[in-house]
């Protein structure tokens, strides 16, 4: 696997921090399905109209929603490109542990196999 750059790395950390939050979660969900005002998000969930700003703002931060303006709204999409690679990175970490793991359960076969599986060292 192929290390981040740190510019890379600080815009993968804003990703994984941003889903960290179930609210920013579903707030991407729905985004990706409709644009959203922010204050018709905001009539989702038990917190106040500010604090549904604030996950608004981590998520465009993050690159994973945009906003726009229309009149006095600002309307909230989800980015469909961001979300992919997000997927992309998950599959490339996905894809290094089980080779990793792939790897251990050879070595623990042949351990077995050269000193029995009763053979405690």
């Amino acid at each position: 696997m192929v290390v981040d750059s740190r510019w890379q790395q600080h815009a993968t950390d804003r990703v994984f921090h941003s889903l960290a939050d179930a609210t920013r979660r579903d707030i991407l969900e729905r985004t990706l399905t409709a644009e959203y005002s922010v204050s018709a998000l905001a009539r989702h969930y038990p917190a106040s109209f500010a604090a549904v700003q604030k996950h608004v703002a981590v998520l465009e931060e993050a690159g994973l929603v945009t906003k726009r303006r229309n009149g006095r709204e600002q309307l909230v999409a989800g980015n469909v490109d961001a979300v992919r690679a997000v997927a992309r990175l998950l599959d490339q970490v996905a894809e290094l542990w089980q080779g990793r793991v792939s790897r251990m359960s050879q070595v623990i076969a042949e351990d077995q196999k050269e000193h029995g599986p009763d053979d405690r060292h």
